[in-house]
């Protein structure tokens, strides 16, 4: 009973930090949970992916308390869908390099990829071809500025 009580306090203060979270914010840690998703689908975190997480959380301002809490459930946070088509291929681009951290890409990660994609508004009919295409870009390693142009000759709105 101890045990459940603890369980259930843990989730009200996951769902009361994120409620407390600005719009901006919360999009961001939406953002970083999807990332952790993928890292995770191969159930754990080559030293790559760890410092890459590491790296993104710092530069998403995510504190380490609630890192934690995010590598440990990051499927309690929603994928955010970005308004703007430049910031959903930043994702994008953030998502690909974060499967490939670890220098391979399998089929699950493949596949939660094209998941995530739809989820943040990539079209259902063009997303295989699209996370193709992104994850063939950064097999490549080709720059930012490279992958958009591509993503966006690939994905033409």
């Amino acid at each position: 009973m101890k045990l459940i009580l603890i369980f259930v306090i843990k989730k009200i203060d996951m769902l009361i930090a994120n409620f407390n979270l600005n719009g901006e914010k919360k999009r961001i840690v939406m953002h970083f949970a999807s990332i952790v998703r993928l890292a995770l689908v191969d159930d754990a975190l080559s030293e790559n992916e760890e410092k890459m997480l590491k790296r993104l959380a710092r530069r998403f301002h995510i504190l380490e308390e609630h890192y934690k809490e995010i590598l440990k459930e990051p499927e309690q946070y929603a994928i955010a869908t970005p308004h703007s088509y430049d910031v959903r291929i930043e994702r994008l681009f953030d998502l690909v390099t974060m499967i490939y951290a670890d220098k391979e890409v399998t089929g699950d990660e493949a596949r939660i990829l094209r998941r995530i994609g739809v989820g943040i508004g990539f079209s259902v009919n063009n997303v295989e071809k699209v996370t193709d295409e992104a994850i063939h870009l950064i097999l490549n390693n080709n720059s930012f500025e490279d992958f958009k142009k591509a993503i966006k000759e690939v994905n033409k709105i």
